[in-house]
């Protein structure tokens, strides 16, 4: 009988990864049952089918924390997320654990992130009776909102890591189900921590002198030395543990989360940074208002059968930065009369 490449792939997964990793042949399945793919695993359908989405490829067009910068070299959230994988996978790789599964986690968690980054988070959250968050919203687009209303048919374990990714200002770790989606939940805090701090020093918002003197005596001097020293301590606790979980150093724990206290102080709560959002505060408000008001506007493919606050937030949750400013000048700004 012939062996199918996934087969032969899933045998190598079962002598390659460590007993504790989630293997492709264990998921627990998709929500609607199909026929599996002869040359890709599980994962990698679900890794392949989130990079092909539309949602993806507009996160190269919002805003991570520096609203339209004029330089070259500030995130977004596309490359936020790049980052966030590549840490992921570094860290599966080590451990044993399955990088498929990490990648397709890392490269879906912030599928539902707003325009004007936690800016607009916050608007819909206020506005919206039924409230937003972008990691449920990340969810609901894989689930409910790509392909026309089908989503993406993932498998459980990616829809959970996506779900469960999110932290704000609580705990860094999480007793999620797999541990590739407790992975992704440590890269992504790794990723947004050091490069949020990059651009805020490209920016002059912050001087490397005012950086803690924890973070600076315990994780370097440079952007690599950072993410390097959080990993390799991310890897070795993780080892020490017997792979029960993953796990920090409590000495990592009590630097990062100053690291991340310094950073909501100084830069993202910052009114330097936060001048433009105030005015992407008022856009969005306008644009909420505006098409709650008249859901008869709303474009064909972004309507469905879910309440008008639902439709309303679904439409501006998927707007690219570019995008809700094009439309605002569109519906409310005045058009000067054609001369004849």
């Amino acid at each position: 009988m012939t062996i199918s490449i996934r087969e032969r792939l899933e045998g190598e997964e079962a002598k390659e990864l460590h007993p504790l990793a989630a293997r492709s042949v264990n998921t627990r399945g998709r929500e609607r049952g199909e026929e599996e793919c002869s040359i890709r695993l599980a994962y990698q359908v679900d890794r392949d089918r989130i990079l092909h989405s539309k949602s993806f490829r507009r996160l190269s067009q919002k805003t991570q924390v520096f609203l339209a910068p004029a330089g070259d070299h500030y995130r977004n959230r596309l490359t936020h997320t790049l980052e966030v994988s590549q840490i992921a996978r570094t860290i599966s790789r080590a451990l044993g654990l399955n990088e498929y599964l990490t990648e397709a986690i890392s490269l879906g968690h912030d599928l539902g992130h707003t325009p004007f980054g936690h800016a607009g988070e916050a608007v819909l959250n206020r506005l919206s009776p039924s409230g937003f968050h972008h990691a449920k919203q990340s969810l609901r687009v894989v689930e409910r909102l790509e392909r026309g209303g089908a989503g993406l048919n993932l498998t459980a374990e990616v829809r959970e890591g996506i779900a469960g990714h999110s932290k704000g200002k609580g705990k860094i770790l999480s007793p999620l189900k797999t541990l590739e989606a407790q992975v992704v939940r440590v890269a992504d805090l790794i990723a947004y921590l050091n490069h949020d701090l990059d651009d805020a020093l490209r920016a002059g918002i912050i001087t490397p002198g005012e950086v803690p003197a924890p973070v600076r005596a315990h994780l370097g001097e440079t952007h690599g030395s950072r993410i390097s020293a959080i990993v390799e301590n991310t890897i070795s606790e993780t080892i020490s543990a017997e792979l029960e979980s993953i796990v920090i150093s409590a000495d990592m724990n009590d630097i990062l989360v100053e690291f991340r206290e310094f950073l909501y102080h100084r830069v993202y709560d910052n009114p330097e940074v936060h001048g433009d959002f105030i005015k992407a505060t008022k856009l969005l408000e306008e644009l909420y208002r505006h098409y709650k008001e008249n859901p008869e506007e709303l474009p064909e493919d972004d309507r469905s059968d879910a309440p008008v606050d639902v439709q309303v937030s679904d439409f501006i949750a998927g707007m690219t930065d570019r995008y809700a400013l094009s439309l605002y000048n569109t519906i409310f700004m005045p058009r000067p009369w054609k001369v004849l």
